[in-house]
């Protein structure tokens, strides 16, 4: 199993359009302590075939960085693209779907209520079903991605934003869920949106060989306290980092070869290459995932 990370940041990602957080300044400078990031996504394959978690806004960017995902050569148009896998409804995670309806056929998987969402909005049509099924998926029922075997599974969040009328709620419903990925005795786990660590996902993460999970905020009041917004990281469905119940606290005591840090959020100061907060992250064997990033497994 070949995994490359296509984009490593949150919404909006780095520099933020309109952000004037210290990473998005130094990013907007060319400082290499805080590289540019588009926003959060993997590709994953088979050897063969390739499959996408999650299409951020960013996607068109990202292929065209990625030569593994160009068209193959000798064909006017095509892509090793097998399919798409999709962990919530949030415009971070579907937006890049309409980079992809040129004329490619492929299948999205996702949970019954994020093909609703799709349903829900007509833009999505340009992703014919003749051509782009959209597969609905149950949490926790294996399913093939070619040769490898993908399973879903809650994870503690909310609604999308888009959603939100209908209330912004944390629990573990079929909005929010994890993607976890096996290929013969090898196996990674993809979380970048989680508003809180369960015991049932410690013991999921526990001998993984490769996890990547949401570290979108340092501190649960980071955008609050900063003055960039009014909401916590929980009032967004984010688990912070740092902190009692935090990704640090929570997954300590976990077996894991590979432990990634990803959708990180331009207000996060472990973007910053000199941070204390980058240096105590690194001393627990932890990494800091960056576009372009790849493993082997």
């Amino acid at each position: 199993m070949r995994v490359i990370v296509l984009g490593s940041g949150a919404g909006g990602g780095v520099p933020q359009w309109n952000s004037g957080a210290p990473a998005c300044r130094l990013a907007r400078a060319g400082d290499p302590t805080s590289p540019p990031r588009t926003q959060t996504g993997l590709a994953v394959s088979d050897g063969t075939h390739w499959f996408l978690l999650n299409t951020s806004p960013d996607l068109r960017q990202q292929l065209a960085a990625q030569p593994a995902l160009h068209p193959p050569e000798g064909v006017l148009r095509g892509s090793p693209i097998a399919g798409v896998v999709l962990t919530g409804g949030e415009i971070d995670a579907i937006a890049g779907l309409l980079t992809l309806r040129e004329g490619h056929a492929f299948g999205i998987r996702a949970t019954a209520t994020v093909c609703a969402t799709l349903a829900a909005n007509p833009i999505f049509q340009a992703l014919p079903a003749d051509r782009v099924p959209r597969l609905m998926t149950l949490p926790d029922q294996p399913f093939p991605l070619g040769g490898l075997t993908a399973t879903l599974f809650r994870v503690p969040g909310k609604r999308p934003l888009h959603a939100e009328a209908a209330g912004h709620e944390i629990a573990e419903t079929d909005d929010t869920v994890g993607v976890e990925i096996v290929d013969g005795g090898r196996r990674m786990i993809f979380i970048p949106g989680c508003a809180a660590i369960t015991e049932a996902m410690v013991e999921r993460i526990d001998g993984a060989d490769l996890l990547f999970i949401d570290a979108t905020l340092w501190r649960d009041d980071e955008m609050v306290a900063g003055g960039y917004s009014a909401k916590t990281g929980q009032r967004m469905g984010h688990v912070s980092i740092s902190g009692e119940n935090g990704v640090l606290d929570r997954l300590a005591g976990c077996r894991i070869e590979h432990k990634v840090l990803i959708h990180i959020n331009n207000t996060n100061p472990v973007l910053l290459a000199k941070s204390l907060q980058r240096a105590r992250v690194l001393r627990l064997g932890w990494r800091v995932a960056h576009d372009g990033l790849e493993f082997n497994l």
